[in-house]
């Protein structure tokens, strides 16, 4: 069976998602939709798709299956909802729009509809990552205590300019932008999350009432621990992501390109302690986390399974990052 697939939104991510949709065995590209023309008739026919302006249009017709929404953040949910409420599968990039409620809106139409509805969480394909938390479910490293992880960058002229500084549009900061990926993780390794202490300024980049860093910590019932950092102010792009337990530890640096070649160190406490035993994996080819969320997207809408990351995951981790918001507005701890 071939998925037909329309992607709306022909920014960076929408074309690259359409590039996949092309080239997949499993899908065919239909037509790309953006309200600039020009973008969508560059991506379209660069490959080998008819291309729209008008989003409703796509979502109506009959010859999709599926579409890949790829807009600013207040759009998200509108052409998500009523995809989902035309019969077609949705892949919606995250967030899952600007607030719980809109989430929620989301998952309620994937429910009705009995649609896919997957969130694209992508970091949790990367291979580092996706191995490291195989490491962690086998308990190589003993019972998990605590995570750690920094995630940013720093910017580009006029940045502060872009939707992304523009409330509104955004709904968030860079909590939104890169700091909901390291959430989505804390869930995913460590499971739902129960108090949050945070503090989210904005100190260099024009964007109030956004903020452009966002300290966070987490605890859940267990008495496990998370806390990271995302930045719009980490000049040099990094990411730095740990796990540590009672035997070892977990450690992922890099996610290719501009933030360094992906690393994977698994750490082994020795009984006497000391320096520890490090095994070490490089992932220095191609970049495939973006093919491997995709064929999940593919297998769900195929088996009828849930995909990685649902509807209802998404929801959850919106509710994380209210919480957060509400914990630095009101300087107190936050008990979901």
């Amino acid at each position: 069976m071939t998925i037909r697939v329309a992607v709306i939104g022909a920014g960076q991510v929408g074309a690259r998602r359409a590039a996949i949709a092309a080239e997949s065995a499993r899908s065919e590209l239909v037509v790309v939709a953006d309200v600039d023309e020009g973008r969508a008739k560059a991506t379209a026919e660069a490959l080998g798709s008819q291309y729209a302006t008008d989003w409703q249009e796509v979502i109506a017709r009959a010859d999709v299956d599926a579409v890949v929404v790829s807009t600013s953040n207040k759009f998200l949910t509108p052409i998500s909802v009523q995809a989902l409420q035309a019969g077609k599968h949705v892949l919606c990039e995250k967030p899952p729009g600007r607030t719980v409620v809109e989430a929620a809106e989301m998952a309620v139409a994937a429910q009705d509809s009995q649609k896919t509805l997957k969130i694209g969480f992508t970091l949790r394909f990367h291979p580092g990552i996706r191995q490291a938390h195989q490491v962690c479910q086998h308990g190589d490293i003993g019972p998990l205590y605590f995570l750690r992880a920094v995630y940013g960058h720093g910017g580009r002229p006029g940045y502060d300019r872009e939707w992304r500084g523009n409330a509104e549009l955004a709904g968030g900061g860079e909590l939104l932008d890169q700091g909901v990926h390291i959430l989505d993780l804390c869930r995913w390794y460590l499971g739902e999350m129960h108090e949050v202490v945070s503090v989210t300024p904005r100190w260099f980049w024009d964007v109030a009432p956004l903020e452009d860093n966002a300290f966070v910590l987490l605890r859940n019932s267990q008495g496990q621990v998370a806390n990271f950092h995302t930045s719009w102010t980490q000049w040099k792009n990094r990411f730095s992501f740990e796990v540590f337990g009672r035997d070892g530890y977990v450690k992922v640096e890099g996610l290719g390109g501009s933030y360094g070649v992906e690393t994977l160190t698994v750490g082994h406490r020795l009984p006497e302690s000391g320096p520890p035993r490090e095994e070490q994996v490089v992932f220095d080819g191609a970049d495939s986390s973006w093919q491997d969320d995709w064929e999940d997207f593919m297998d769900a809408i195929e088996t009828g399974r849930p995909p990685e990351v649902s509807g209802v995951e998404g929801v959850e981790v919106m509710k994380l990052v209210e919480a957060v918001y509400r914990a630095s507005r009101d300087s107190e701890r936050v008990v979901l």
